[in-house]
């Protein structure tokens, strides 16, 4: 749905099947324009609703808003149209109608060219399409599909084709909040006369005033670029003044956590909010390298083992392999999950390389940081409550919105919540930058008070990686 065009075209939408799967209220978010069904949509919806995967799941709800909607509705009204209602709520609180849902009810000659032969679903869809645009020809019909293919083919028949834009967060990945700001080069000078400063419990806070601070949020970073300059954090904003609180310096050999010590600028302000109790909820963005995981995992175990604050650490993540699948894996819901943890291992290497105590030594913080450390499969999420517990979901772009909200509500009291990802590297069929459920709670969690957002620039892991990265 593109909400550019004019409003009073009339507007028939012809929705493809993985529209459905991908978004069981699509047929909700088409405002005042009409919705079409293909018979062999349907078919294929029957097709897929079998299993326990998410698409599966997503059917069955389309299956029961079609017969809530259908509920004692006769013949004629089904050939009329099914009244939809629409998102907003009137004064009432009630939800009014809006465009109408029709179904394929009748043989259409579709008129497809010689070139797309065959009884394929994707050329029915488009041939049925093809014979709406004859039958209405004052209205502008619109093919809306997941696959790109589709469309492409659409086009080249002369059917107008679309992406589905409703699940879309931002309009462009490039536009998706970083969680930091660079001040003016004259921010002192213009903040110097009206400027309060004072110290509680060792940390240092600053009042700012004026039309700068009206575009903060709650937990942003802002910083001057150069060297010496001020690095900070938006601890409150009431209309035009905020409070800030400057930010701790874990780049400091004594400040380190777990041994870890930020290398760079964003990474200092990632520790900041992983080691900040009042902060419950982070997501950390970066290319490969930059170090979300490694962070991460030490700011868990320094709050686990040390501060004793949580009871034990949760590492969970998308199984969803780069290449060809490995097949079947034996073994417990810990031992399955252990393939896909290698960042994890890898990333225990790193925090458990002291010489101290040797060989010996290394086994035996192996062994206890192992049985602090759980890992569990997403598939076993739903139902469960988690408390004080510092839960870590790793390549969290390959989540759908809908799996990240299940997710992200099993927080139960205590719990800190981290979702690390790179937004670059989705490998989720008809996930995109913009859809993604990662860019949706970075979106969404803008401006509560008790999260925070990190988007890590630099990479950190090796010369050849880097390099790789800026030339690959």
């Amino acid at each position: 749905m593109n909400t550019r065009d004019r409003k009073d075209i009339h507007r028939i939408f012809v929705l493809d099947t993985n529209v459905l799967m991908h978004d069981p209220a699509a047929i909700f978010r088409f405002e005042e324009h009409d919705i079409y069904l293909p018979m062999v949509v349907l078919e294929e919806l029957d097709a897929g609703k079998k299993g326990l995967t998410e698409s599966a799941r997503n059917v069955r709800q389309v299956s029961r808003f079609l017969d809530e909607l259908m509920h004692g509705a006769t013949k004629n009204e089904i050939d009329r149209g099914l009244d939809l209602p629409s998102g907003r709520q009137d004064n009432h609180g009630k939800k009014p109608a809006s465009g109408r849902l029709f179904f394929q009810t009748r043989r259409l000659d579709s008129g497809l060219p010689a070139s797309l032969p065959g009884q394929g679903p994707d050329n029915a869809i488009l041939g049925y399409t093809v014979a709406l645009a004859r039958e209405h020809e004052d209205a502008r019909i619109t093919l809306v599909s997941k696959d790109i293919n589709v469309r492409i083919k659409a086009a080249i028949i002369g059917v107008h084709a679309e992406d589905y834009y409703s699940d879309k967060t931002i309009e462009d990945a490039d536009l998706l909040f970083t969680g930091t700001q660079a001040l003016p080069a004259d921010f002192w000078e213009t903040q110097g006369p009206k400027l309060a400063s004072w110290q509680e419990h060792a940390r240092t806070f600053y009042r700012i005033h004026g039309a700068l601070v009206r575009d903060w949020h709650p937990n942003q970073f802002v910083y001057q670029p150069t060297d010496r300059g001020i690095e900070a954090i938006v601890r409150r904003v009431d209309s035009d003044a905020a409070v800030l609180e400057l930010t701790q310096d874990f780049g400091n050999e004594r400040r380190g956590v777990w041994g870890i010590t930020a290398r760079n600028r964003e990474q200092n302000f990632a520790l900041n909010l992983l080691m900040d109790p009042e902060i419950e909820f982070v997501t950390v963005l970066g290319p490969a390298g930059t170090g979300k995981t490694l962070l991460a995992l030490a700011a868990g175990l320094a709050q686990t083992l040390e501060g004793h604050r949580f009871s034990e650490i949760i590492m969970t993540r998308v199984t969803i392999p780069l290449g060809e699948d490995i097949g079947f894996l034996p073994g417990t819901e810990e031992e399955k999950m252990e393939p896909w943890m290698g960042a994890l291992m890898d990333n225990l290497e790193v925090l458990t390389q002291s010489e101290e105590g040797g060989n010996w030594g290394r086994a035996a913080t192996n062994d206890l940081l192992r049985n602090r450390i759980k890992i569990r499969s997403l598939n076993f999420m739903r139902g469960r409550t988690f408390l004080n517990r510092f839960i870590i979901v790793d390549e969290a772009q390959n989540l759908t919105p809908k799996q990240m909200k299940a997710i992200v509500t099993r927080s139960g009291p205590g719990t800190k919540m981290v979702c690390l990802g790179n937004i670059a590297q989705i490998d989720t069929p008809y996930l995109t930058e913009t859809t993604s459920g990662l860019t949706y709670v970075v979106n969404r969690f803008k401006g509560w008070p008790h999260s925070g957002h990190v988007t890590l620039m630099r990479g950190e892991r090796s010369r050849l990686a880097d390099y790789a990265s800026d030339i690959l």
